[in-house]
This record gives C-alpha cells, sequence and structure tokens, in this order.
C-alpha cells in the first residue's frame, strides 16, 4: 500500500514543538496525530511549573498556535509578562489542545515503541520511500498500530538525563542510590520540601537549573537552619557560571548570576571545583560521593539526597528500523551539527534552519526540538517553532514557503529562568562579550 494524502502525518511528543507542529499542519488542512506517554499535553513543563521563564510571552507562543487560538475567546496574555511552567499549560498549551480540531487527534497516555515502514525492514530499499510508515503506540497495556505519510518526532530528551559520573557514565553505584537523586528540578519550597529540610543536600551540575536549585535551598536553610548546600561543578572557575549579570539583556536571568555569586562569596554553599564525580557509597543512609578534584582523589561524606542538573540526551530506542542520520559526538541531525555546536556557538548564535536541514535518509521522517540538537545545550523553543512550521510546508506542498526563514528573537537569545539542563545554553551579550551560561526556551 502506498502512501495517500488522507494518511495523517504522526507527531510524537505533545510539548510546545509538538504542539506547534499540530497547530501548523492544521492551518494546511494536514490531517495528524499526535501522540503523548503523559496524561497531559505539555507534562514535561508540568514538572516544572513552580519556575518563572526568563522569555517574555511574545517568545514563548508559536504563531501558527496564536492564530488559531484568536479565533476562539482565548484572552492573551501580556505579551510582556514572564510567565511559570503552570501559567505556560493555563495560559496556552491546555486551551490549545482543546480546541474542537485539536484535541480528537490527541492521544495521551500512548507511549509509541516502534515505528519503521509497512512490511519493510531498515536494510530493504526498493520501493521503501513509496510506503507509509507504521507507528507502533502502548496504550493501556494495549499496542497499537498507526499508517502515517509522516513522522514529526518531537519527544525531546527531557525524560533521558545524562547521569551524574564524570565523562558522560554512570558512576559507579549511582543506580542502586537513584530513590536519593532527583534528575530535574525539584519543587524545593513546597512540594519536596520535607525530602530536602534539615537534609545535606548536594547539587551537581552548573546551568540554571542547579543555581535555581541552590537558590531555593538556602531559602529552605533560612527556614530550617540544619539544611546543608553543596555544589559539586566540573569548571574550574565558579565564576564561569554567574554570566552577564548587570549586563545581561535578560533581567531576570542576570539575577540568578549575581544571587548565586552572593551566595558563594557569603559561604552559604559549599563549592568542590573542579569535582569529577566516579563513585557514590551508600552506609546508614548517607551517602559519600567519591572522585577526584584538582586530580585529587576526593570523597564528600554524609550527603542526604542529591539533585542532579547534568542536562540530558536523546532516546533513539524506538527509531531502530528507521534510517536516521546522527551525528556521532553530538547526536544531533547531521546537517545542523554544526550550526549547534556549543563549542563553537551560543543559543543566540545558531542559523535558524528548517526541513532542508532536519531530512534524514528515510523521506518524510523529522526529529525537531531539542531532540533534533541531541547533546547540544543550544536548542530555543522558538527555534523548533520554526523547524516545524518549515516541515509543514513541505509536507503540503509549498516548497516556498518551507525555504523562506521566519524567525525573530531577542539579541541575547530566548531563555527560561530554569528549563532544565537538556535546554540550557551559552548566551553571548552584546554589551559584554563573555559567555553565560543560560536555558533556553
Amino acid at each position: 500500500m502506498k502512501t495517500t494524502k488522507s494518511h495523517p502525518v504522526a507527531i510524537i511528543g505533545a510539548g510546545p514543538v509538538g504542539l506547534a507542529a499540530a497547530a501548523h499542519l492544521s492551518i494546511r488542512n494536514q490531517p495528524f496525530l499526535l501522540f503523548e506517554v503523559g496524561n497531559t499535553v505539555a507534562s514535561n513543563i508540568l514538572t516544572w511549573k513552580h519556575i518563572r521563564v526568563f522569555s517574555p510571552w511574545r517568545y514563548n507562543i508559536d504563531n501558527a498556535a496564536r492564530q488559531l487560538l484568536e479565533q476562539t475567546n482565548w484572552q492573551a496574555p501580556n505579551e510582556e509578562g514572564l510567565p511559570t511552567g503552570e501559567e505556560l499549560y493555563q495560559q496556552y498549551f491546555k486551551p490549545f489542545a482543546e480546541l474542537p480540531f485539536i484535541k480528537p487527534n490527541i492521544l495521551l497516555n500512548s507511549k509509541v515503541i516502534s515505528i519503521g515502514r509497512k512490511n519493510m525492514d531498515k536494510m530493504k530499499t526498493w520501493g521503501r520511500e513509496e510506503l507509509p510508515y507504521v507507528v507502533q503506540v502502548l496504550h493501556n497495556s494495549e499496542v497499537n498500530q498507526y499508517e502515517v505519510k509522516a513522522v514529526i518526532d518531537a519527544s525531546g530528551t527531557w525524560n533521558s538525563p545524562n547521569p551524574i559520573g564524570s565523562g558522560g557514565n554512570y558512576a559507579v553505584g549511582e543506580l542502586e542510590n537513584k530513590r536519593k537523586i532527583f534528575y530535574g528540578i525539584p519543587d524545593i519550597l513546597h512540594q519536596h520540601e520535607a525530602r530536602y529540610k534539615n537534609k545535606s543536600v548536594l547539587v551537581v551540575g552548573s546551568g540554571h537549573s542547579s543555581i535555581n536549585a541552590i537558590l531555593e535551598l538556602d531559602k529552605l536553610k533560612a527556614k530550617y537552619p540544619a539544611t546543608e548546600i553543596h555544589w559539586v561543578l566540573r569548571k574550574k572557575n565558579v565564576r564561569d557560571v554567574y554570566g552577564g549579570q548587570e549586563a545581561d539583556a535578560l533581567e531576570a536571568r542576570g539575577a540568578l548570576g549575581i544571587k548565586i555569586e552572593q551566595l558563594v562569596n557569603e559561604d552559604r554553599v559549599n563549592v568542590y571545583i573542579p569535582f569529577q564525580i566516579q563513585q557514590i557509597n551508600s552506609k546508614d543512609n548517607k551517602l559519600t560521593i567519591v572522585g577526584f578534584q584538582h586530580d585529587e582523589k576526593f570523597a564528600l561524606p554524609q550527603i542526604d539526597e542529591i539533585i542532579s542538573n547534568t542536562g540530558s540526551r536523546p532516546d533513539f530506542s524506538f527509531l531502530r528500523e528507521v534510517r536516521l542520520s546522527i551525528d556521532s559526538s553530538l547526536e544531533s541531525v547531521t546537517e545542523i551539527a554544526e550550526l549547534i555546536d556549543p563549542n563553537i556557538h551560543s543559543c543566540g548564535t545558531v542559523r535558524p534552519h528548517g526541513e532542508k536541514e532536519l531530512q534524514h535518509p528515510d523521506k518524510d521522517f523529522y526529529i525537531v526540538g531539542s531532540k533534533s540538537y541531541g547533546r547540544a545545550p543550544t536548542f530555543l523553543m522558538a527555534t523548533g517553532y520554526e523547524q516545524v512550521r518549515s516541515i509543514a510546508a513541505v509536507i503540503d506542498g509549498d516548497m516556498v514557503a518551507a525555504r523562506n526563514v521566519e524567525l525573530d528573537l531577542p539579541e541575547t537569545g530566548v531563555c527560561s529562568v530554569d528549563a532544565g539542563g537538556s535546554a540550557c545554553c551559552g548566551v553571548e551579550s552584546k554589551s559584554r562579550a563573555t559567555s553565560t551560561t543560560s536555558c533556553c526556551l
């Protein structure tokens, strides 16, 4: 059976970029199915719903989604306001997902477990492009199959956090002690207060996720003085994480650098730098973190809890039967690797790109959003919106629109107070030449 215009497009992941893909396809009258593993859209964002982002509303709403919402009684938020994750969900993602022509096409609690060409494995070539993709989805303990004409993988990297160990590997004992490790952004002052109060807490990472965790732990310490804060960084100089501060074009982001420097200078946080973690030992319900500091073996004992903010990586396990083009070092889409390499670029210097750069050897298959960047921490949510706009245009046969660049960003990029390690990036402020570590939406 050949693909037809009536076949839908499969979108994997109902996060910001997946929902934007649905918006652009809807405007172009292209049928789609949106598979989301969570029980609601934007389920990953709700894990950091207590965090306020750096970027104002005008950069957080996809243009096509806005166009569809404005046809209803939706009240647009103040364009200059800085929303929390909860506000992004309540005022944007949820209303969009409930639109009558969007909602029936969203399948929640649906985990994609395999994708491939119909009746053809990865090795076979002849006639491959004419066949539809078959998407296998696990829903309520039952596996269903869907034939689609194209696939847009916007599943992100949030659920694949990097290990704590140095060199990109799990530290010895890390898996055995995962119950004491929080990978992500805990709600320290509310939901998770009992977990951290009066405890000795180690934060691992150098991005704004870790800075935000330390600042909240300091507030917790004011209420529960027995709380101890430890911070492990692989960087050689803690000043490298302070950022642009007063010179930062985004005031809320610069304020974090000012606050964390103050905490460090006042010895309210114990800093271990550079520290390469090798092993985590457990005895009497306490952890000892073993590694190397300045190339000498070092042990940090009596740790109760660990917060890991070391970034994340893509999951390709369900794409084994798709012919992919993935960069061997960044694990990004090959054609954009040079554009996004964090050794060269910050999120403010990544050139906009679209369908042309995101193609894979298997036609009509695309990886978008943070997953398209692999391990590179330079992704911007607005950049993802541009990716899917271009792809939707190609699927609709509009090559002119697909090749046009339609991206408007602030000169320092669009960054969040704390969008998690997978979204962290370096942004260069024109008023300060040094690169600043930041988290991007």
